[in-house]
């Protein structure tokens, strides 16, 4: 053995065991490796394969050696099958990221990762990643299926648009959104058949913002056989992952329905200011959806500006609606790769930047703050200011930070959130400029008088 794994074994022996019922899992595709404490069992590593009746001979074996915490690595979604029987039968699971162990030094083998897993998780030098309840874990699957069905839909409506250019049909030239109802209702009066432009052009809304004629030399086309053919499938494929959209929403609203609602909740004063004004938003779920979240929240989450139903439910998937995971709001911003990442070497700071991180509810947060580049609330205010001192990129992730911010203290304190308007934080800054110019003139023997009218 090396002098470094030498040195390594002298410096845990001396660190007190926190973890002595520990055990380590080095997750794999075909099999999975095991290490327990030595005098546990006449093998203290044992291999398993990942069929699910030797799942649960890992877990009766674990049951066997007395072990009471698991840790193992995140390898693509292998652990997902174990991490759910262990934690079914009562143990305390950990899942901790491959890049933050260190193997032994030497050879790497399975057996040296599981065993390097448990050592390392005996003397608490490891720290599990967040992972939510069962219910939420549930909820985040079908978002996310919902999430990919609507990348496949887009796909489709491309298809859709690329047959009519070949049939040279300017209806996207016309109509905004071709899978609107005007534009469904004429795709569809062409695939069974109707070629009339005068008969067609009757399916339009009269909201339309183009002129009727407009649109009949719009639909003035080659429909031949094949590319009529290709628009009818691919007005089918639409229509099926719309149906699978729908399926979805139905069981995210059941879900949600089983939800608890919150026991207790920190009242709000929401008579403090009587400039406060609850906005309406347009949303693009089921309503009932909407109110379903409201109540397992405790708290109109949609209020935040630049989030909607959609937004806070895939959040709520991502994040939970227990914010005591995280101690401060500075831990969850930290989390979601929002806070700065200080490295210092040498007493010099070497980078500030966020850390790079795949985290899907700080790319909300991000987009929720870049849609609020443009407006009249607070928040669009506080984007501005940050846009105008340090560039937009900085901004855009220093909004997102605050949004985070007040998205956590809504949901641990249950406070409501109002918006104060764009002109109220501009008062707040220019009183806040009177009163640091008043004391800088003060300082060097100036006084300030207002401009007369």
């Amino acid at each position: 053995m090396s002098n470094d794994s030498t040195s390594k074994e002298k410096f845990l022996k001396k660190m007190p065991m926190l973890h002595i019922n520990a055990a380590g899992i080095d997750i794999g595709s075909t099999q999975h490796f095991v290490a327990v404490p030595e005098g546990r069992d006449d093998h203290s590593v044992r291999s398993f394969q990942t069929f699910t009746a030797d799942l649960f001979e890992l877990a009766d074996w674990l049951k066997k050696c007395d072990i009471e915490t698991v840790v193992m690595e995140s390898t693509g979604v292998y652990w997902l099958p174990l991490f759910e029987i262990l934690e079914a039968k009562g143990f305390e699971v950990l899942l901790v990221n491959a890049y933050h162990v260190k193997n032994v030094p030497g050879r790497k083998t399975d057996v040296s990762d599981c065993q390097w897993l448990q050592q390392l998780h005996t003397y608490g030098l490891l720290r599990g990643s967040f992972q939510p309840v069962a219910q939420i874990r549930e909820l985040r699957t079908y978002l996310r299926q919902r999430d990919m069905l609507i990348k496949y839909c887009s796909s489709h409506i491309l298809h859709i648009q690329k047959v009519l250019t070949l049939m040279n049909i300017q209806l996207h030239n016309v109509i905004s959104d071709i899978t609107g109802r005007s534009g469904m209702r004429i795709i569809r009066a062409i695939i069974q058949g109707e070629k009339d432009p005068d008969t067609l052009v009757l399916k339009c809304d009269k909201r339309l913002k183009n002129p009727l004629w407009v649109i009949k030399k719009s639909l003035e086309g080659n429909y031949n056989t094949e590319n009529l053919f290709v628009l009818q499938q691919s007005v089918e494929l639409y229509d099926y992952y719309q149906k699978q959209i729908t399926d979805c929403d139905v069981h995210i609203q059941t879900l949600l329905e089983s939800f608890d609602s919150p026991k207790e909740r920190v009242e709000s004063n929401k008579n403090d200011n009587q400039e406060r004004i609850k906005k309406e938003k347009k949303q693009i779920v089921n309503p009932k959806i909407q109110s379903e979240i409201k109540r397992i929240a405790g708290v109109d989450l949609t209020q935040i500006d630049g989030l909607n139903t959609t937004s806070v439910l895939t959040l709520i998937s991502e994040v939970g609606l227990d914010m005591t995971k995280w101690k401060t709001e500075k831990h969850f911003t930290s989390w979601l790769g929002l806070a700065p990442n200080n490295k210092i070497s040498g007493g010099k700071v070497l980078s500030k930047n966020t850390k790079k991180t795949k985290n899907r509810a700080g790319n909300i947060f991000r987009l929720a703050a870049n849609s609020l580049s443009r407006g009249d609330s607070y928040l669009s205010g506080v984007y501005r200011r940050y846009r105008s001192r340090l560039g937009p990129g900085k901004a855009n992730v220093a909004l997102a930070r605050k949004i985070a911010v007040i998205f956590y203290n809504m949901l641990k304190h249950g406070q409501e959130y109002f918006d104060l308007g764009c002109d109220y934080y501009e008062k707040k800054v220019a009183e806040r400029n009177y009163k640091y110019l008043k004391v800088r003139a003060k300082h060097l023997g100036f006084d300030i008088v207002p401009l007369s009218a």
